[in-house]
């Protein structure tokens, strides 16, 4: 980039592009600081995400919960009895291939808890599914629920159509009620070939912080030597029309 040879332009024009430069590079700095923190905050939550998820089950909690302080808690169920005439199927993709969750309320003595208990294969037969008899307490990570449905397909109840596991909607299809505001996502405990097959929870984030904050530092670098070169190209430019007048 140079300046090409011409007549002096005035001093205010000069000085409002380079307050306009510095504001540009000054939002490329900031952007890439920006990322920086966003990195840490990262990096805390998938900490405290692991901790949750893998650490010793605790009573899954009554009231509100949130995503902050229970996304992904490892909880534990009272004992309770499946509904299993009110089991629906929801849409999924798991690494075992394509099929549904079975999603079925627990009725405990104080309240009902809408349990996923796992990943069933499309065309498998609910006969060769393990149902539990009796009380049985569930353990598994807590997980928020799902409103209205996935951005490309909306949950469709009159057609039994289930895309995202809704609790509200799902307990209204039902006629249940209210229940907990949330569902438990169920540990595999059945054998190795049984259905549903739980504990397929990916807990996982992405995390591209790091390489946001590099590319923008680096934008930031090279618009910066660019200032520069454009600044002492000009003044020498400024200064040689000064000479020549003189």
């Amino acid at each position: 980039m140079s300046v090409q040879d011409g007549p002096l332009r005035p001093l205010w024009v000069d000085v409002t592009i380079l307050i306009f430069a510095a504001v540009v590079f000054l939002t490329m700095l900031s952007l890439g600081i920006w990322q920086v923190q966003r990195l840490q905050w990262k990096v805390d939550l998938i900490e405290t995400v692991e901790a949750r998820a893998f650490g010793d089950p605790v009573e899954a909690p009554f009231g509100t919960v949130t995503e902050d302080d229970h996304a992904y808690l490892r909880v534990v169920t009272e004992d309770g009895v499946f509904m299993n005439d009110q089991s629906q199927r929801v849409k999924a993709l798991t690494e075992l291939g394509a099929g549904s969750w079975l999603m079925t309320p627990l009725q405990t003595d104080t309240r009902i808890v809408w349990i996923n208990r796992g990943f069933v294969p499309t065309g498998s037969r609910e006969a060769g599914w393990t149902q539990p008899d009796g009380p049985i307490s569930v353990t598994g990570l807590l997980r928020l629920t799902e409103p209205d449905g996935t951005m490309l397909e909306k949950n469709d109840p009159d057609q039994g159509r289930w895309f995202s596991r809704d609790v509200a909607a799902l307990s209204s299809e039902a006629g249940l009620g209210r229940t907990a505001a949330y569902f438990v996502d169920a540990e595999h405990t059945g054998g190795a070939d049984s259905w549903p097959r739980g504990g397929l929870t990916q807990v996982n984030f992405r995390n591209s912080h790091l390489s946001y904050a590099l590319t923008w530092f680096a934008m930031a670098a090279l618009f910066l030597g660019g200032m520069v070169y454009v600044i002492r190209d000009r003044m020498r430019h400024r200064a040689g029309l000064i000479e020549d007048d003189d």
